[in-house]
């Protein structure tokens, strides 16, 4: 019987594997810079020289950008599987917001779920700290705070994804970044168009939500995440046909004057 022979991985295969599982698991973010070339080698315990030829590699395989006399930087278009193009033809779609909502829900309520059941201490830390964010815009409301608000609102989700511990949904939920947020924002804005008992229940249907998740009642998290999702469609909804009732009458106003001149 003929065996051959196992090869020992070489020390840089090693560095790669671990930064690739550093990157997978949302440690590393895109964009991010990476530590001095001197402290990641100390806090690997390699030699510089090991870890310049395993950031080579990263870079060659496109996870990695290495820039001259700016250090090492994950890319930035790790996440990007909706091109700009692709943004801005959903976004000035209005079926597609609902399309986008539709897929939030069942994204969404698996990520709650999974967060509940999985959640370390560090991760309700960064939860704590998002719900907080958002928390504090929820306490000076106004229309000029949309931005702002639908930036915390964004990141609260993406908080709830990071503590599933399942890579798939945190990088679709990643991918979806930008296209999540400025959809939150036109969402926002729509509610401020709303009575106060619109907002005061989306306020309260993320409290409950992030209190489920850190209480671990799992089944409740994604229950509580599904209806929030339901509520803020239906919401739209009610608001996009509000709207076209308001310029159906105008139209109509605009044609009995123009008939009486």
């Amino acid at each position: 019987m003929s065996i051959n022979q196992i090869a020992p991985k070489r020390l840089a295969d090693t560095i790669v594997e671990q930064l690739e599982t550093m990157i997978l698991e949302g440690t590393l973010k895109p964009g991010q810079r990476l530590p001095p070339e001197r402290t990641l080698a100390e806090q690997f315990g390699v030699s510089r020289p090991s870890l310049r030829e395993a950031v080579q590699k990263l870079a060659a395989k496109g996870l990695l950008i290495s820039r001259q006399g700016g250090g090492n930087f994950v890319t930035e278009s790790l996440g990007a599987s909706f091109s700009d193009p692709l943004v801005q033809l959903l976004e000035n779609r209005p079926e597609a917001h609902r399309d986008l909502l539709e897929f939030r829900r069942t994204l969404e309520a698996d990520c709650a779920y999974y967060a509940a059941q999985r959640a370390t201490e560090v991760d309700k830390a960064r939860l704590t700290k998002a719900w907080q964010d958002l928390d504090a815009c929820y306490q000076t409301p106004s229309k000029e705070n949309i931005e702002q608000e639908g930036a915390a609102d964004a990141g609260f989700h993406l908080a709830i994804a990071e503590a599933s511990h399942n890579v798939v949904l945190l990088h679709t939920m990643r991918n979806l970044f930008s296209l999540l947020k400025n959809n939150i924002v036109t969402n926002i804005g729509g509610m401020y168009s709303k009575e106060a008992a619109t907002r005061t229940g989306l306020i309260s249907q993320h409290q409950k939500l992030f209190t489920a998740i850190v209480e671990g009642r799992a089944e409740a998290a994604r229950a509580i995440a599904g209806e929030h999702i339901e509520f803020v469609q239906k919401t739209i909804e009610e608001n996009t046909e509000s709207e076209r009732r308001r310029e159906r009458a105008l139209r109509r106003d605009s044609s009995g004057k123009k008939h009486q001149a």
